[in-house]
């Protein structure tokens, strides 16, 4: 039967899947680069998980894209292996794929097998001929691909369609085209300069396009479930475009937009298809063409894809035959900053509401509000990395707020101007694109004091227009989220991209930091936003944390997910701060050095104070090693390498290179021993 023991007992517990798909050189245990994403450092391994009795993918830079081999499957065909429907077409994939013959319920393997085209040559000695042979339900056809013309190429680049882009997506010029119609009788069409022929080629069917002719739309092979830019998609993107034609695809796609088209605008819209896709794109806008036809599709589609927040984007043209389309469009003389302009145009029609009310949050240092009484008043290793979250946590009055303030300083500075950002190193924003601030604890009129000092910090006499600072202490704690995502959004498309977001608080964007739902729900929506975005996202967090560890759900959930997380405590003199890293993605922790900072009365601001000497950081790293040790070994005496190294993982969240480094620090501070009786397994040192 297709179930998941039947998969594993026919490929190794599932190795033998991995061994499929994963086509680059990799072996057990041994990094590699993630095909699952443009992956640039080789972060993730293969490995057998005992307790599963499974083989799992194990990404140690990015989690999201760790699970068995169902998990891969689904992965690769966007599929979610949490839903029963796509967990059977996963086992379906992995059963058809490595050929595993296992039944599928009241289907025989011959039912199997005939849904799947049998390519072959009709004609061995025509090399590039295409005949193809399909159940008796599909239109058997040959086509004759031929190399592009001048004339078809230069049909195609009037709309800005290069040959990079039809290659891609399998357009081909055709020399002849033969097939039968509905009553069987066979047919033929030939290219001629006057009447080109294009054939865009699928899997089960070629779909023919003769843009002069009076027949333009052709089918042969199986067309059911057409869906044409389909496996051109990449696994996450912000913004996908359905529109009425392949053409107009091929029009998007060379200008860097996604696409993808159905049979024709009359079609309908495959729901399946759409659900996948609302979890790989934040946007999906229906862009149909502008004629009567085109403008009641778009708006039918619409109100059958409400659940999944489809959009429906109208283009500024009459809709006749000369200009009806996104092509047209293109033709007409619009671009990508043109259609962009359509597109931030509908969110700001969308998100109205929220952008009005935030307006009135938005600090601005030309229009001071009024006074009220005051009442309560690290060296190149990465830590915030684009995509990625930034946890800064601390208890009060540690100085966590000015810190994140300093980080925002950097980035806003001139190029060549030098400012004190309290030993960090921050890349400046040299394409000028949204630097946001967001504080959900601090008054207006504390928020105004800070964003002045953030200006003085980075030596600017104004505000780059690039930066916004909002206070949202007056909205509800949900309300906050969405005014922040939605604002976030529209931020994104106006400024060209997000280089920097701070969010001062976050423990204030839920009812409490000890509500697990709420805690992983608002992690992992801000860990989404900062992937579709392209950004980092730093989040202060008021939490005093316990040795290597944040306390509360929240803070196991950032320790989680953050690429990097910073403490910042009091230092044994009074005046001054250290920052410590708690987590550190790319290395070790305890190997990045404390910085100090304090008040400096003479500028008027938090100044860098110099590093902590290396004897207490070597000092710190025993330390919590130590406490690390004790906590292993608190129920059993004895345990062996590869355990010990699984659990330091465990502990500190740290890679298998650094848990190893760990291991054999603490054998040379004695923290831990070799039994001699048995070189598997270490105890507790004295300690």
């Amino acid at each position: 039967m297709l179930n998941t023991e039947g998969i594993l007992n026919r490929t190794g517990n599932g190795l033998s899947v991995f061994k499929h798909y994963i086509t680059t050189d990799w072996r057990v245990g041994r990094n590699f680069l993630n095909p699952l994403y443009e992956d640039s450092k080789a972060s993730c391994n293969i490995y057998f998980d005992r307790k599963s009795g499974k083989y799992k993918i194990k990404d140690f830079g990015n989690d999201a894209y760790s699970g068995d081999c169902f998990f891969f499957v689904g992965m690769l065909n966007g599929l979610d292996c949490r839903n029963s429907q796509d967990f059977v077409e996963i086992l379906q994939i992995i059963n058809r794929d490595l050929s595993l013959g296992l039944s599928e319920g009241s289907s025989s393997d011959t039912e199997l097998l005939v849904s799947r085209p049998n390519h072959q040559l009709s004609k061995p000695q025509q090399t590039k001929l295409i005949t193809t042979q399909y159940p008796p339900n599909s239109k058997p056809y040959t086509a004759v691909p031929q190399s592009f013309t001048a004339k078809d190429l230069s049909f195609w680049q009037q709309y800005g369609i290069i040959p990079e882009t039809l290659k891609t997506f399998k357009v081909t010029s055709l020399k002849r085209f033969e097939s039968e119609n509905k009553d069987g009788n066979p047919f033929n069409f030939t290219y001629s300069e006057q009447e080109p022929m294009f054939g865009y080629q699928g899997k089960q069917y070629v779909k023919i396009y003769r843009p002069h002719s009076q027949v333009r739309f052709l089918y042969g092979g199986n067309v059911e479930n057409y869906c044409f830019g389909l496996e051109q998609l990449p696994a996450k993107g912000d913004l996908l475009f359905i529109t009425g034609g392949e053409k107009d695809v091929l029009s998007l796609a060379s200008r860097g937009f996604h696409a993808i088209c159905f049979n024709s605008e009359t079609a309908n819209v495959p729901q399946n298809i759409v659900r996948k896709l609302s979890y790989m794109f934040k946007h999906i806008v229906l862009l149909y063409d502008m004629d009567k036809t085109g403008q009641e599709s778009s708006l039918k589609h619409q109100q059958q894809l409400t659940e999944f927040d489809v959009k429906r984007l109208l283009l500024p043209i009459p809709g006749t035959k000369e200009a009806k389309d996104i092509s047209d469009f293109f033709r007409i003389g619009n671009g990508v900053e043109e259609l962009t302009r359509l597109f931030l145009d509908l969110l700001e029609h969308l998100y109205n509401d929220t952008l009005s009310i935030l307006k009135s949050c938005e600090v601005n240092l030309n229009n001071p509000p009024m006074q009220s009484h005051k009442i309560i008043s690290i060296n190149e290793v990465p830590l915030g990395t684009q995509g990625n979250l930034l946890c800064v946590t601390g208890g009060e009055g540690t100085g966590k707020s000015n810190y994140a303030a300093s980080l925002i300083a950097g980035a806003i500075r001139n190029c060549s101007a030098e400012i004190d950002t309290l030993g960090v190193e921050v890349a400046s924003n040299t394409k000028q694109q949204a630097i946001l601030l967001y504080d959900t604890e601090q008054s207006e009129v504390q928020l105004f004091k800070n964003a002045s000092n953030i200006v003085r910090r980075a030596k600017l006499d104004a505000m780059p227009t690039c930066m916004k600072a909002y206070s949202l202490t007056g909205m509800s704690r949900k309300q906050r989220l969405q005014s922040i995502v939605e604002s976030m959004d529209k931020f994104y498309f106006q400024h060209k991209g997000i280089h920097l977001v701070v969010i001062d608080g976050i423990a204030d964007l839920i009812r409490g930091a000890n509500d697990e739902q709420e805690s992983i729900a608002l992690v992992e929506e801000l860990y989404r936003l900062a992937g579709i975005y392209n950004t980092c996202i730093v989040c202060v967090l008021h939490f005093i944390p316990n040795g290597m560890k944040l306390r509360g759900h929240l803070g196991s959930e950032l320790q989680r997910k953050a690429a990097a997380i910073l403490s910042i405590e009091h230092d044994s003199d009074p005046s001054l701060s250290v920052v410590k890293a708690l987590k550190v993605r790319d290395g070790s922790p305890l190997d990045v050095p404390m910085i100090q900072f304090g008040w400096d009365k003479e500028v008027g601001m938090h100044a860098y104070r110099g590093e902590k000497p290396k004897e207490e950081k070597e000092k710190r790293k025993e330390n919590e090693l130590i406490e690390v040790a004790k906590t292993i070994f608190k129920h059993h005496k004895f345990t062996t390498y590869v355990d010990l190294c699984e659990q330091i993982q465990g502990h500190l969240d740290v890679k298998d290179r650094t848990a190893k480094s760990y291991i054999k620090f603490m054998r040379e501070k004695e923290i831990i021993l070799k039994d001699p009786s048995n070189s598997s397994y270490f105890i507790i040192g004295h300690i």
